[in-house]
């Protein structure tokens, strides 16, 4: 499966996911679950494959995902548990979600309007066919805004009164209410608990003054799940850290024990010497000092491997590292193998990942090449075929163009 792939592939450790997934479940508060962050088919790791993995598990709740195609995505591959869209869905979407059982983010009364006619209109048409169906809500979690400034009521009086009317709306069930923090992935954990405790007494409030608890709140996101389990609450949402990546350098995953999940592979295509003072790729922008063995990888920044990697990062060969030299380009770049013996066409060489007692981390690529770790994940291409692996084997492929092969 692995070795038709030879020009690059992106391997997924699904036991890795299972495993982050599980630990993660070990120590967040007792009671709460977790809810799989999906979102961007899955941090470029694949969306389906890892809600396939996960949904099994007693800890998972549901996924989250950020658009409505994200959301159906999942659901005509299998997934049945619920999953949710965490930020604003265009009308022109409400049929499709009343009708999947999609949960929607409100914090607008326009939403709650049209989320409500949808489903009425959808039990008229159901009430009058010969099969009688049960009648459909849309469900819907709350979004509350404590100090990230981007989407969601406030927690005030008008905020009150908006989940009131959310609470009455026909149609419409409150399932859940959450926010999400701004700063939890820093060093300070002030600015996070600030938020934390006003989404905590917002809550408190509701349920007083209403009478009525909404069943679900959750809060806490990837950093919040390391760093601070008492904003556990009902359930938390696990992005980046399900992938093996810690949220920042200011967070640490050793109370979890993260497995990175993600590898790179390619080969050498191509070897050459060239002489001193020989430049290399586009604008010369390397010369070289000595006699050196050049050697080609068919990957470049058209598959996601950063530009900025150009002159700064480094690949491993025969468990050694090589560096790059000159510009990344489109679809190749080269490396000094110069001092790695019998470095040849067709070894394996790894961009991502380990290759004996040496390894090369999202984060430690990201760093070199000023980009974000979450950004480098997300922007690895469709042509990067994923082989995903359980155990060691390779079990199953994802490839945009395998029709063609």
């Amino acid at each position: 499966m692995v070795e038709k792939y030879e020009r690059i592939y992106a391997g997924v450790d699904l036991d890795a996911v299972r495993h982050n997934a599980e630990s993660m479940a070990r120590h967040i508060a007792p009671g709460s679950g977790i809810i799989a962050v999906v979102k961007t088919d899955g941090y470029g790791h694949g969306a389906v494959p890892i809600a396939k993995e996960l949904e099994p598990l007693s800890c998972m709740k549901g996924f989250a995902v950020a658009t409505l195609e994200e959301a159906l995505q999942l659901i005509r591959n299998g997934v049945r548990k619920p999953v949710l869209i965490l930020g604003y869905t265009f009308p022109d979407g409400f049929e499709k979600m009343v009708r999947e059982g999609i949960r929607a983010t409100v914090f607008d009364r326009e939403t709650l309007k049209q989320l409500s006619a949808c489903a009425g209109r959808i039990n008229r048409e159901n009430s009058r066919g010969e099969k009688k169906n049960p009648p459909v809500k849309a469900r819907v979690h709350i979004k509350v805004d404590t100090g990230m400034n981007r989407i969601g009521i406030r927690p005030d009086e008008e905020g009150l009164s908006f989940v009131r009317e959310a609470m009455d709306t026909p149609g419409v069930e409150v399932e859940e209410i959450f926010t999400h923090f701004a700063r939890a992935d820093e060093k300070d954990r002030g600015p996070a608990l600030e938020q934390y405790r006003a989404f905590r007494e917002f809550t408190e409030r509701v349920e007083r003054e209403t009478g009525r608890r909404i069943p679900v709140r959750h809060c806490s996101n990837s950093a919040a799940i390391l760093e601070m389990k008492e904003a556990g609450m009902d359930a938390v949402r696990a992005g980046i850290i399900l992938y093996g990546l810690r949220p920042s350098e200011e967070v640490t995953g050793d109370r979890i024990g993260l497995r990175p999940v993600m590898e790179l592979k390619s080969h050498i295509v191509f070897v050459k010497e060239v002489e001193p003072g020989t430049q290399i790729g586009y604008g010369g922008t390397f010369v070289t000092g000595r006699r050196t063995k050049v050697a080609t990888i068919p990957v470049g920044y058209g598959d996601g491997y950063p530009r900025g990697l150009s002159g700064t990062g480094h690949v491993l060969v025969r468990g050694q590292r090589a560096p790059v030299i000159g510009r990344v380009c489109m679809d190749q770049f080269m490396v000094d193998v110069t001092d790695i013996k019998d470095a040849a066409r067709g070894d394996c060489v790894t961009l991502l990942g380990r290759d004996g007692d040496e390894s090369i981390t999202m984060e430690q690529l990201s760093a070199l090449s000023g980009r974000f770790h979450y950004e480098l994940a997300c922007l690895i291409g469709k042509r990067v075929p994923r082989v995903y692996f359980k155990e060691g084997k390779a079990v199953e492929t994802l490839d945009c163009f395998e029709e063609f092969l």
